[in-house]
């Protein structure tokens, strides 16, 4: 009798055992497909950027500068008499004329022509222009000799550079930042580091507010690893390492 016993039990740990690895199958199954459409849907939202981008440019820029074209002959014949109504010319044609200036910077924001034309080194350098140096931060960039991206790898690298910056512009009050980004071992590196006054702990656990919560989950998406430490001697640094294969696995900050 207690043969049998055993025997049933030895019977139902195995059954348990297959059941348990069948339901991490699934579990891992489920995950993968989750990691899949999860990337589509930022895929998506990059296309709809891109065109929008467009749409700004092409469209309502070209009015724009028609527009301003316009004033500017409209300005030039009027009589010099009508210094009134030539200034009022002359004024509306400047507002088009920033108006025009701020649609563009909006459209590269959203998608960046030169990240699709000449890839991430260039659009990283662009970026540091645009944003760093604009916003009063001096920006240096190390990436060189990378190679050609999978676009969805190379967007992904050049958001997380994006966010990190516009974070350090608008938080750290830093005066200067680093980017890096290099492969190695089969996984492409990013990192910003600026030398400012550095993260509240709470936004290095939780991520809210500053947009590191996004970056995170997105790296992980992509089966990569993302991390948002103090800087030795001061500041912030952003880190995220995703691999070249673009397998998604559970990764650990």
């Amino acid at each position: 009798m207690s043969h049998d016993n055993s025997t049933d039990t030895g019977a139902q740990i195995e059954r348990l055992r297959s059941e348990y690895g069948a339901l991490l199958q699934r579990l891992e199954a489920n995950q993968q497909d989750f990691y899949r459409l999860a990337r589509s849907v930022f895929r998506v939202q990059e296309d709809e950027r891109r065109r929008l981008a467009r749409d700004l440019h092409d469209g309502i820029g070209q009015n724009l500068t028609a527009l301003k074209h316009h004033l500017a002959l409209l300005r030039d014949a009027l009589p010099p008499e009508q210094a009134q109504a030539r200034a009022r010319a002359e004024t509306a044609a400047a507002l088009c004329a920033q108006t025009l200036d701020e649609t563009r910077q909006l459209s590269r924001l959203l998608r960046p022509q030169v990240l699709d034309d000449l890839g991430l080194e260039a659009a990283l350098r662009w970026l540091a222009r645009t944003l760093g140096e604009a916003g009063g931060v001096r920006c240096e960039i190390q990436a060189d000799e990378l190679p050609t991206l999978e676009g969805d790898l190379q967007t992904l690298a050049f958001r997380v550079a994006q966010e990190a910056l516009t974070n350090v512009v608008k938080h750290a009050r830093a005066s200067h930042a680093w980017i890096r980004a290099e492969v190695r071992a089969g996984w492409l590196r990013i990192e910003v580091d600026d030398d400012g006054q550095g993260c509240p702990p709470e936004s290095i656990r939780s991520g809210i507010g500053s947009g590191v919560g996004g970056m995170r989950e997105r790296v992980r998406l992509h089966g990569g690893r993302f991390a948002l430490s103090p800087r030795p001697g001061g500041g912030s640094r952003v880190q995220a390492a995703v691999p070249l294969d673009g397998n998604a696995v559970t990764a650990q900050d």
